[in-house]
Parts: structure tokens; sequence; C-alpha cells
């Protein structure tokens, strides 16, 4: 049985949620970062701008807001099996983010992934600077991340797969053995060379021989 790779976006593909909007709610910036965020969805805005963007409006929130946060975030129906069936035949699954790992971390902790990536926000002193630190996870960080990991698994790139559904993901599709486009954005959906529209992440595993 062969041995694969599935690497996945994390906002609305491995949760229901854009953890932008859901930190952009505590700020009272909501409408403001909805418009950006569709807009870098549909590759409209260069994915660094609009992310220094929306990250801008969240200065002065507290750092206890992650927790809030946490507690409102949902995992995508599927997710579980999805892991377990690619473990179960020797692979592996990772998710890398242009989201933060600020809220990843206790995600990917829980559902037992073997990797995760993700962007970093500033904060000093207990308070959200509305900057970022570290390296920007844009779609070439993703596509880098797809490879290097895949090369730490011995597992080859034609045994990858990338599943998004937002124009950042493009990228790190374009180079994986299977792109899947899940309840994907416009540019996905012309791209991939599979759709699913059902939000159930356990379909991937068909796809993958898996399950029949």
């Amino acid at each position: 049985m062969p041995r694969f790779l599935v690497v996945l976006d994390v906002d609305s593909t491995l949760i229901e949620n854009e953890v932008i909007e859901l930190l952009a709610a505590e700020a009272g910036s909501l409408s403001e970062v909805e418009d950006i965020t569709f807009k870098a969805m549909n590759g409209e805005l260069d994915f660094e701008e609009s992310l220094r963007a929306r990250v801008h409006t969240l200065a002065g929130l507290k750092e206890s807001v992650f927790a809030e946060v946490g507690t409102h975030v949902t995992v995508t129906r599927g997710v579980p099996e999805l892991i377990d069936g690619v473990r179960g035949a020797g692979g592996r699954v990772g998710v890398v983010s242009g989201g933060f790992h600020e809220i990843l971390d206790p995600i990917a902790d829980e559902l037992g992934l073997d990797y995760w990536r993700a962007n970093r926000l500033q904060v000093v002193d207990g308070v959200l600077t509305g900057g970022l630190t570290g390296p920007i996870i844009d779609a070439e960080a993703k596509a880098t991340t797809l490879r290097e990991w895949a090369a730490e698994s011995s597992i080859p790139l034609s045994n990858t797969v990338a599943v998004g559904d937002g124009a950042n993901d493009l990228t790190m599709m374009a180079i994986a053995g299977l792109a899947i486009g899940f309840d994907a954005k416009a540019p996905v959906r012309d791209l991939a060379g599979v759709l699913i529209d059902d939000r159930d992440l356990s379909q991937v595993l068909p796809l993958l021989g898996l399950r029949g």
C-alpha cells in the first residue's frame, strides 16, 4: 500500500472558521477584515499585503483573546477519519496555514498531526501589536513546506496530496501529486485536479484508495 503525505490548508479547510475573522470580531474590525479576506482568497490582493493589513486591525487586543477565540473553532467533519486513514497506511498528515500558530497549536496537538506551520502574531507585554513575527507563510512558503515535509518523510512528490480552497494554496497544489479543491473558491476550482464540495474531509480517503 502506498504511503501518502497529505497537506491541508487550515482556515475553511481543516477548520470551519476563518481565524482572522474571529480575532477581528473581538477587535471590532470584522467588516473591514471580511472584505480584505474575500479579495485575498479570490486572488485579487497580494497575500502578504492583505495579511498585514488585516493583522494591523488587531492591535491592542490582549493575549488572552487566543483562548477565547479557540473556543469558537470547529474542526471540519471527517478530519479525524482522514488522519487515522492516512496514518494507518503509514502516511503522514500536515497542515500549513496563512493563519496563526497561537490558535493552530492546540488544535494540531489534539488531532495528533505530524506537521504544522503557520504565521505568528507579535505580542508585547501581553498585548497584540498589530504586527507579525518570523517568516510569512504565503503561497511560496506553503509549496516549500510541502516539499520539505515530503523529503523528511521519504515520500515522493507524486504521493503528496494538497488540499485547499483559496488562491494562497495554488502554488502548493501545483507541485503535489494530487490537488484537491475543498469547497473551493473560483481560482482553485479552475485548477484543482479534484473538487470536493461536501464539507467532509474523509472523502479524501477513497481518492487515495484507502477506503473503497
